[in-house]
């Protein structure tokens, strides 16, 4: 790659995130730009496909979050029963003293399955989720 190809910017993260990042560079034989590349890369991908997928799609929106967060576990059923022509069921996991696993499976519009990942996801105590879909 040509220096005129290339673009240098910094990131601030939180310390432990990029020791367990570098860590898991190392163990892969990447270097830091490298790995960072392939995220973006695998984020802009997944970014394209949830935001440009119309249609009807299946597959299941995976969330951790902290159940000790007051009223956030009342927030997340309120937003499954608003969605419930996409979700059929929930499967609920206690993953430690305060974090829980939801795994909801979904099926219908690929618009209102994006809607529903994201008014999960901006909800404060989720500490991550994700949607994964493959159109039927």
């Amino acid at each position: 790659m040509s220096s005129e190809n290339v673009c240098r910017f910094s990131v601030s993260a939180p310390k432990n995130l990029v020791e367990e990042f570098d860590s898991a560079v190392k163990r892969m034989g990447y270097d830091r730009s490298k790995a960072i590349q392939a995220a973006m890369r695998s984020f802009l991908n997944e970014h394209k496909w949830i935001h440009e997928t119309k249609g009807t799609v299946a597959g299941g929106l995976v969330t951790i979050y902290d159940h000790g967060v007051r009223g956030l576990e009342e927030d997340l059923t309120d937003v499954q029963h608003r969605y419930q022509s996409l979700i059929s069921s929930t499967t609920h996991v206690h993953l430690d003293d305060n974090h829980c696993l939801e795994i909801i499976p979904v099926k219908g519009d690929a618009k209102l399955a994006r809607k529903l990942s994201e008014e999960i996801m901006t909800k404060r105590g989720v500490r991550q989720s994700k949607l994964v879909a493959i159109m039927v």
